[in-house]
């Protein structure tokens, strides 16, 4: 069952409003009127224009700045998204997607989730829902599912789409969300595990991924491109395409950053700051780890 979890203040990151009419600006609809209509379209248009990418978080990593991540506020967020097109992490992304839809007076609430790379993880995921006439629905800022997932307990849901579509279903007493990332096309889940959770619980969360995270080596974006979704993961160019096919292509350098510049709308100077990939190593603590110990 997806727990409840009351934390104060459940307050959104604010935005001003003059910031707000410069993100309506961008993603072209109108100030939405608060109806499920202007959610989905607004959803919609999100999933279309602020793509899942760890761009600037390797750029900060990697340059060895101790500071905080980069996206901790909706603010830096979408400051950045309006000067280079860059989105942001699971942390970032929700943070910011909640503030986005709070401040158009949506009755959004920020939940925590655990992508399954592992039979047993702690939560690591960052996600957004609203109740809209008392059901729960799904609006992930990293899975990008073009419009709400309706969440139920007793009845398996989908959202059908052969490049972006996925399913939720009950499992051991959890809803798993069933949806394929760039990096494992073949599917992966992601087990809901609260909802109600506030801003600070997202920024520590996002925090405690400085030192490691599976987004601080290897460059990965996702974003949709009318029906399909384009991307990167492990050195890879990969298409989702609207038939339900897959291309996956290694690039070289220039072309890899021409696509990042046209396909998914980076600024060519926030590109030609990218470091190049290293290899992930093991979670620390883990057992792969240790066995790597001298």
């Amino acid at each position: 069952m997806l727990q409840f979890q009351a934390t104060a203040p459940l307050l959104a990151d604010p935005l001003s409003s003059a910031l707000l009419t410069r993100i309506l600006a961008k993603l072209e609809i109108d100030h939405p009127a608060s109806s499920w209509e202007g959610l989905t379209a607004t959803y919609a248009a999100w999933c279309q224009q602020v793509p899942f990418d760890n761009v600037r978080k390797l750029i900060h990593v990697k340059s060895g700045d101790t500071g905080p991540l980069p996206g901790g506020t909706a603010e830096d967020f979408f400051t950045a998204w309006l000067q280079h097109g860059t989105g942001g992490t699971c942390w970032s992304g929700s943070n910011a997607l909640h503030a986005f839809l709070s401040a158009l007076g949506f009755p959004v609430e920020r939940g925590i989730a655990t992508m399954m790379a592992a039979p047993v993880l702690p939560p690591n995921h960052g996600t957004v829902m609203i109740v809209n006439d008392g059901k729960r629905y799904l609006l992930d800022a990293s899975m990008l599912h073009g419009e709400p997932l309706l969440l139920d307990e007793h009845q398996t849901t989908q959202i059908d789409h052969a490049a972006w579509g996925l399913t939720c279903s009950q499992r051991d007493g959890k809803l798993h969300v069933h949806w394929r990332p760039m990096h494992k096309v073949d599917g992966f889940d992601c087990r809901l595990e609260w909802t109600g959770s506030s801003g600070p619980d997202h920024r520590a969360f996002y925090a405690r991924t400085h030192d490691w995270s599976p987004f601080n080596y290897e460059l990965n974006v996702r974003l949709n491109c009318g029906d399909d979704v384009e991307g990167m993961a492990f050195g890879k160019w990969l298409t989702l395409y609207r038939d339900g096919s897959v291309s996956s292509d290694v690039i070289a350098l220039e072309e890899r950053n021409q696509r990042l510049i046209e396909e998914i709308g980076l600024s060519e100077e926030i590109v030609a700051q990218i470091p190049p990939d290293s290899p992930t190593p093991p979670p620390p603590g883990s057992r792969t780890a240790a066995a790597l110990e001298p």
